[in-house]
């Protein structure tokens, strides 16, 4: 999945000359966490609520109210913006950035195209969107958590388990952390599937594969084996 599907098109952003205070507004107003900083159209900085509260803790110590909105009317962003940002190509697929940002330890990125003009911003909550799609969560159907071997039909086997049980499969996600060599973990979700027919479903996969654990959202149960 691309950046350029998932990322936030309307981005918000702050001049490089505006003030603390602006910036506090803004990010208020929008209910965001971050403000790429631009100066001439061009980006030069991102500033970040972080950023906004060290920036108000460092510098209004032992000041009065009055004080305290007369100093941060008086900081420019140029003075707690973090400089040259972390940016990304549209191009870029969602699972690339999400190890981006991990590894830069930030919250988000400036989207930008081949003339490095600002298109978008991609944040945490828009990768957690992703995930959410990606799983099928919303359809409150059947999650299986199976352990398989890693060979060639081993996945087949038992999607054709659930078809045969008239279960539709909203995702299927594959793992091979924490299992060992010659084995790998399946994440089923399945929705539609015949409620009456749903323990036989159960036995047929027992049979098929170590089962992980199932739970059934629907009936809000959860069962979790070793």
């Amino acid at each position: 999945m691309l950046v350029l599907n998932w990322m936030s098109r309307n981005v918000i952003t702050i001049d490089v000359d505006d003030s603390l205070h602006t910036a506090i507004k803004l990010l208020k107003k929008y209910k965001i966490r971050s403000l790429p900083v631009m100066k001439d159209r061009k980006l030069v900085g991102i500033v970040s609520n972080g950023d906004i509260k060290r920036a108000s803790a460092s510098d209004a110590t032992s000041l009065d109210i009055h004080e305290i909105l007369y100093l941060i009317d008086k900081i420019k962003i140029s003075d707690i913006m973090t400089k040259k940002p972390v940016t990304v190509l549209s191009s870029l697929t969602v699972d690339e950035v999400a190890e981006i940002l991990l590894e830069k330890n930030i919250s988000s990125a400036p989207v930008i195209d081949e003339n490095n003009d600002v298109i978008g911003i991609i944040t945490r909550s828009d990768i957690l969107k992703v995930l959410i799609h990606l799983t099928g969560v919303e359809r409150r159907g059947v999650d299986f958590g199976l352990k398989v071997k890693d060979e060639p039909g081993s996945i087949k086997g038992l999607t054709d388990i659930i078809r045969a049980h008239n279960g539709r499969i909203a995702s299927i996600l594959i793992s091979y952390e924490q299992v060992v060599v010659g084995y790998r973990n399946v994440f089923i979700r399945v929705y539609q599937t015949d409620r009456k027919t749903l323990d036989h479903l159960k036995s047929e996969l027992f049979r098929n594969s170590h089962m992980l654990y199932i739970i059934d959202h629907l009936e809000q149960k959860r069962e979790i084996f070793n």
